[in-house]
């Protein structure tokens, strides 16, 4: 089966499914299934466009809505996961993943799912560790803090992909898992961008919940963005006791723009006997209904039950008993139903609703696979609890021994004293935004434009006729946008005094203003696109 597997998408969709068919007719191919991996930007109308962690002159409302309006529909078969640019409200309406239109599947904050026999998981965000062991408390209206924390990957979804005992074939996740850069070219990466030396130097660059999830899962394949730039390496994993010992190949990949290495085609080995319909994963829908009373809505922090004599239980994983049940109850049918509904209007281009609010609203997909499984639904407690004014921890009706608590140190240090002070000049500085009109959001519709053509690994580059050229001000807008994009956020969720931000190209060269919050930087990543 041949996969095609992309970056980060920023909304453009249009160009993706048009460079995917232009490989399929040069290449005399036929792709199977399209993963992204992150910043998707699923934004359906105005109000979705608030909802974004980006300064409003890079809201731009891109091609997503068409998809979701149905005025067109997905090629093909496409799921990807959410990013640190994302319509936070929109995704949040499906916490256990679901449809956000047509032929489009979201794995969720943690998701598992399967097609035509390929097992394939993701998580959502990105590591921050001063909201790592918080609850999915955040909602529309989004404040400052909230906007950005609604988008850290959380303690209790790593915690549910570690009970997985069966093999993954692929794995997705924005931010790299910390320590994958030891594996691949470091030289060729570190000139391509310089500014990640430090912290590769001081190992503090990617995710260490994610790096944890790499040694416990051990995918064929693991796939990420983030970073904008395109990395491989492969990882081979120490031997298991009794298993056969395992290696993983990681790819990394650039944003969608001309000329960066944002898509690849990977052929994965498939069971043609099984249906080309996505499936659920029944090992996963176990683990969520074992660990459904760990869950916590609110600010909190909470650690996850460790074998460490303080909890009567630790281990969630599934037994055959509990998939036997699960699978009884859906009727030995694991096919996930096609139950896509438009739930907001959309954006229309020719009558922009720019006063248009954010919306909090609870999505069908979630009540009904809530109810069939006897789950919470997450965003509809939330919303509850605002309502009411209340708080709420799944965990706190329940034995304190069988479950997390709130006394056990964190998973990881919250001591950034470490981290390097490096910028990433391949990012937007999300203080831009403090010096925005809150109301004044610009939303363009923007085309993709018949010349559009990016370049990508293992194909030949396209021909010159296809080429963006400078002309179409498209290498002077992004020059721009990169020397504006670094912008770090170990400090979110803080008030850190403001310093200096800096402007200049990825060398280094230009005027140097350098935000506190900046400089504890450990991805060189995009908290706004």
């Amino acid at each position: 089966m041949k996969i095609a597997v992309e970056g980060c998408c920023h909304g453009e969709l249009d160009k993706i499914y048009e460079t995917i068919q232009f490989l399929e007719k040069k290449e005399n191919t036929k792709v199977d299934l399209l993963l992204c991996c992150g910043d998707f930007q699923a934004v359906r109308n105005e109000g979705d466009m608030k909802c974004m962690a980006v300064p409003q002159k890079y809201r731009q409302m891109q091609t997503f809505y068409k998809y979701y309006s149905g005025e067109k529909k997905a090629p093909i078969l496409t799921i990807f996961i959410g990013g640190n640019h994302e319509a936070s409200n929109h995704l949040q309406e499906l916490p256990y993943g679901g449809w956000v239109a047509p032929n489009i599947y979201y794995l969720g904050y943690a998701g598992v799912v399967k097609y035509q026999g390929v097992r394939i998981g993701g998580i959502s965000g990105i590591f921050k560790h001063h909201d790592y062991r918080k609850g999915h408390f955040e909602h529309p209206p989004y404040t400052k803090d909230s906007i950005r924390s609604a988008y850290h990957v959380r303690n209790i979804e790593v915690f549910k992909l570690k009970q997985i005992k069966e093999p993954m074939d692929i794995f997705l996740s924005h931010d790299w898992p910390r320590s994958i850069y030891h594996y691949g070219n470091k030289n060729q990466l570190l000139k391509k961008k310089d500014f990640f030396r430090q912290e590769v130097e001081n190992n503090t660059l990617g995710s260490p919940a994610a790096a944890e999830l790499l040694h416990h899962l051990q995918p064929s394949y693991w796939f990420s963005a983030h970073l904008h730039v395109k990395f491989a390496a492969f990882m081979q994993h120490q031997n298991k006791e009794g298993e056969l010992p395992k290696a993983t190949k990681f790819l990394a990949l650039d944003k969608c723009l001309p000329r960066r290495e944002f898509l690849q085609i990977v052929e994965v080995k498939h069971d043609p006997s099984k249906s080309n319909c996505l499936e659920y994963d029944l090992e996963w829908l176990c683990v969520l209904k074992a660990t459904k009373d760990l869950l916590n809505v609110t600010s909190n922090t909470w650690n996850m039950p460790e074998n460490n004599g303080l909890h009567s239980r630790w281990d969630y994983s599934t037994t055959e008993q509990m998939k036997q049940k699960v699978l009884t109850d859906l009727g030995h049918d694991l096919a996930i139903p096609c139950n896509f509904s438009a739930s907001l209007p959309c954006y229309d281009p020719n009558n922009p609703q720019h006063k248009r609010v954010a919306s909090h609203i609870i999505n069908p997909q979630t009540t009904e696979f809530c109810a069939h499984f006897g789950l919470l639904d997450i965003n509809a407690k939330v919303g509850q609890l605002d309502d009411e004014g209340g708080e709420f921890d799944a965990a706190e009706d329940n034995d304190a021994e069988s479950n997390g608590s709130l006394e056990d140190p964190s998973e990881y240090s919250t001591d950034t004293s470490i981290l390097s002070s490096s910028i990433n000049p391949d990012e937007i500085t999300l203080e831009d935004d403090d010096e925005e009109d809150e109301e004044g959001i610009s939303v363009r519709s923007l085309e993709p434009s018949p010349e559009y053509s990016p370049s990508f690994s293992n194909f030949r580059v396209l021909p010159d006729s296809m080429a963006v050229s400078s002309d179409d001000a498209m290498d002077s807008t992004n020059d721009e946008q990169e020397r504006s994009e670094s912008s770090h956020t170990d400090g979110e969720g803080k008030n850190p005094e403001r310093q200096l931000k800096r402007l200049s190209d990825e060398h280094g060269q230009g005027n140097v203003r350098i935000k506190r919050r900046n400089q504890a930087l450990y991805t060189a990543q995009d908290e706004v696109e």
